[in-house]
């Protein structure tokens, strides 16, 4: 078998980093620069969503709790504390990958339903927390987070958004792609296929979900602490119960097991409720239906629906 090229094996990163190029020529106004900029977060915490359900086949209810962390970490930091961004940025990966490594060994021991409540749990504490802590973090009413700055300069317009956030996105992409292709990948899909018959081959799965929850939970955290900075005021409905499922909802559309498929499924969700307002009272019902339609039709997902429906109609 002849050994796919560099070309071959990236073309979606390709496609993807097109786009993202081409993309701000076609972008009338500020508001469509505000969808794709939140698409673009939503996405990177897809891509790391993907990779813990889809190739780990370890479901997570609770994953915006990890995107609130990161937020509020670089919100209470740079605001409370006077950090520059970048450090409270780092520091808030740092204490989110050491909490999801310290509870991913009990979570992950459950399987099933029981495994999606503990994350759940996990997401409704973290939500708690928030709302608690009014003195850190302003409670239910919120709290502004400072501009991000580098070196002095300040990210103050949303073209320079724009690009942090597109570029962001296509090193997830390629991280993901590179440790879905290395043997950790392989051990992963070996896992969702079967945990015991990977046991018997000798893979420790315990270490390597432990290993994809804590980089989904990083992704996730990063992705965040993004969030925060862009938008300038940070609540903790952010880390809610709603919140996680809307970033599951993205993978599931996108297509499980796909990396493409998770941004394609996070710009679908992320710009669709905007464009569907005009159906004023009904835009809840307009936004079910289609996604009843698409399950119903392409239950795989978008992406490998179509790659599908290509194949076979190309033969």
């Amino acid at each position: 078998m002849k050994k796919p090229t560099v070309v071959s094996r990236y073309a979606g990163v390709f496609v993807l980093a097109t786009v993202i190029a081409v993309l701000p020529l076609l972008l009338p106004n500020s508001f469509y620069f505000d969808v794709a900029i939140n698409g673009g977060i939503a996405a990177i915490v897809c891509v790391g969503l993907n990779l813990l359900i889809g190739y780990a086949g370890q479901i997570s209810l609770g994953h915006a709790g990890f995107f609130a962390l990161g937020a509020y970490s670089s919100a209470i930091l740079t605001d409370n504390y006077g950090w520059p961004p970048i450090a409270s940025l780092s520091t808030g990966l740092f204490v989110v990958g050491l909490l999801a490594f310290v509870i991913a060994r009990p979570i992950l021991r459950l399987k099933g339903h029981y495994l999606a409540m503990a994350t759940l749990g996990m997401g409704i504490i973290i939500s708690i927390v928030l709302n608690q802590e009014v003195n850190l973090t302003g409670g239910p009413d919120g709290m502004p987070v400072s501009a991000f700055s580098v070196f002095g300069w300040e990210v103050n317009s949303e073209l320079a958004w724009y690009w942090i956030v597109g570029g962001s996105l296509i090193v997830i992409v390629l991280l993901a792609l590179n440790l879905i292709d290395s043997a950790v990948g392989r051990a992963l899909r070996a896992v969702h296929g079967s945990e015991v018959a990977a046991q018997v081959a000798g893979i420790d799965s315990t270490r390597y979900k432990i290993l994809i929850f804590v980089v989904s939970a990083v992704m996730a955290a990063y992705a965040g602490s993004l969030f925060a900075h862009y938008t300038g005021f940070l609540t903790p409905s952010e880390g809610g119960f709603f919140r996680s499922i809307e970033f599951v909802t993205m993978v599931v559309l996108g297509g499980m097991a796909s990396v493409f498929g998770s941004v394609i499924g996070a710009a679908i969700l992320t710009a669709l409720p905007q464009f569907l307002t005009v159906f004023h009272d009904y835009e809840h019902v307009m936004f079910g239906l289609v996604m009843m339609l698409t399950m119903i039709f392409m239950p795989k997902g978008l992406l490998p629906s179509l790659r599908n429906w290509i194949s076979k109609n190309s033969l």
